[in-house]
């Protein structure tokens, strides 16, 4: 369904800053993948998930979703075929829109919309329901402006505005990461809801390794702009987080020192 091969990228070529950020990255994710990647500050977590994006551009290398090769295409154009939500609850919202102005233009994405502005009845009633399904009574709030809503409720929001289309593959970019911790895992149970109802392929970005582990159906761990570590099936129900830094220390020849990643 994804298919990252031999990707690479350089910032600021030729001069005293140059970073090869991503250096020869391949990754094949299969249909329903639930891929957490994990790694220490600058491995280069987030840096792929903007070149899968389209936020980015590889300097070589090819990205293909499903049979559709979309290396060239902007961020726009591959929105048709991926979700995305990301960090920051405000990111993937309209603050000065309703909740089911939000919902409307999540789907209505890469349809011709006309002049008008109308949501039908029909239509609200669509919304209604899967609001339902996130057990947090924004189903009530059809009009209420987004700016309104807590940063827990944002974020179920956007999950939700992310994953209406059922996209081929949903991006997950430290999606609980500025939320308390009972908000995460409220955000996180309705993450793992979602994906498994709609068997969506799922990469996702975290800095908790415990989540990482409790995640998903395959683990990856990042170092240095690499993939070191790549784990699925019951290799990677047997793992720990001791024996995740193992591996780490081992593969990188360096020691996790991500108080991030060692705190959570």
């Amino acid at each position: 369904m994804l298919c990252v091969d031999n990707v690479h990228i350089t910032f600021d070529p030729g001069t005293p800053i140059e970073k090869h950020a991503i250096q020869g990255i391949s990754l094949k994710l299969e249909h329903g993948d639930y891929v957490t990647v994990i790694g220490g500050n600058g491995a280069g977590k987030s840096t792929m998930l903007n070149l899968v994006a389209g936020t980015l551009f590889p300097d070589t290398g090819t990205i293909s979703v499903g049979d559709k090769n979309v290396t060239s295409y902007p961020e726009y154009k591959r929105a048709l075929y991926l979700g995305r939500v990301f960090q920051d609850p405000r990111a993937g919202t309209a603050a000065d829109m309703s909740i089911e102005e939000n919902l409307a233009l999540a789907y209505r994405r890469g349809k011709f919309r006309g002049m008008g502005w109308h949501i039908r009845k029909g239509e609200r009633k669509f919304y209604r329901e899967r609001l339902a399904t996130l057990g947090l009574g924004l189903e009530t709030r059809l009009k209420d402006k987004v700016g309104l809503l807590s940063g827990g409720q944002r974020q179920a929001l956007s999950l939700l505005m992310a994953t209406l289309k059922q996209p081929r593959v949903l991006l997950l970019d430290e999606h609980t990461a500025a939320l308390d911790p009972k908000t995460a895992k409220t955000v996180l149970d309705l993450t793992n809801k979602i994906v498994q109802e709609n068997n969506l392929t799922t990469l996702c970005v975290t800095h908790n390794m415990r989540d990482a582990l409790k995640n998903g159906n395959r683990i990856i761990m990042m170092h240095d702009g690499k993939i070191i570590l790549d784990m699925k099936g019951k290799e990677k129900a047997d793992l720990t987080v001791q024996d995740l830094l193992k591996m780490f220390e081992s593969a990188s020849g360096e020691e996790m020192l991500s108080d991030r990643m060692l705190l959570t």
